[in-house]
């Protein structure tokens, strides 16, 4: 996975296509590109990218091609993360935790999930 970088602008491009289960390049310029003002051609560009990095598959149906990702999104967007803490946050996480505590919207859903992760590293540092 190493060398394999990914940039923020592909990265929203791979969690779109993520969430819509598969979609077509028409599909995708007119639900993520157009917003950003990004041309057809400049989404199929960055969807062919992202295909030969293996964080998208294609396959057709009916004649048109239709892009999902594959396993491999899970470990960009930890790698992502990991890169963000590294460089941006200097390898701290409290940053990240004081912009939560102050973040007015979180759901319940985040809440638990973040109480999870919590548990889970005392549960690690304890066993460690």
């Amino acid at each position: 996975m190493r060398g394999k970088t990914i940039g923020d602008q592909e990265l929203a491009l791979l969690q779109y296509i993520a969430e819509q289960d598969d979609a077509s390049v028409g599909e995708v310029a007119a639900g993520f590109g157009e917003e950003r003002g990004l041309a057809r051609s400049t989404v199929l560009t960055m969807m062919e990218r992202l295909r030969g990095k293996s964080y998208l598959q294609r396959q057709q149906v009916e004649g048109v091609y239709r892009y999902s990702a594959t396993g491999e999104q899970d470990s960009v967007v930890q790698g992502a993360v990991a890169s963000f803490v590294e460089k941006t946050l200097q390898g701290s996480v409290s940053p990240f935790v004081a912009f939560m505590s102050h973040k007015a919207d979180v759901s319940d859903s985040e809440l638990a999930e973040l109480e999870a992760l919590v548990a889970q590293l005392q549960s690690r540092k304890r066993e460690g």
